[in-house]
């Protein structure tokens, strides 16, 4: 099985999603790519990740360019759809879905505010990666 995860930057909501669909099952192949990545994963999309114990400091954004010449089972857009375009994959591909989520990098407000907001999107993804999972890939 071979995933592709799908954003804009791919520094918060599809390395949080890759994380989780890897934790899930070792023996999926998951990638995640932006179409205009961002020159790190958001710090604290790592933080957030660290305190459910899934690390992503290794991790770094890539462009989807990378992976046009692969072929997916499945490739994943996780744009929130209504401020952002999702980004389309051109390569070969069995599945395409839409598991849209908020960009917490836009969040705004204390601290405490912003990791909340972080840790809000990062427990949406992992209930809907999970369902996700659980209905396609078991």
């Amino acid at each position: 099985m071979k995933i592709l995860i799908l954003c804009t930057g791919n520094s918060c909501r599809s390395q949080m999603a890759e994380g989780f669909l890897k934790s899930f099952d070792a023996t999926i192949e998951v990638h995640s790519a932006g179409t205009a990545p961002s020159t790190e994963v958001h710090p604290k999309a790592v933080v957030v990740m660290q305190e459910i114990g899934i690390d992503l400091s290794a991790n770094y954004p890539k462009k989807v360019d990378e992976f046009l010449d692969q072929e997916f089972d499945y490739v994943l857009t996780v744009c929130s759809g209504a401020k952002e375009s999702c980004p389309t994959f051109t390569g070969k591909v069995k599945h395409q879905l839409h598991i849209g989520f908020d960009d917490p990098a836009d969040a705004t407000g204390t601290e405490e505010e912003i990791y909340s907001e972080f840790r809000r999107i990062r427990d949406e993804i992992k209930r809907d990666f999970y369902a996700f999972y659980q209905k396609s890939l078991v």
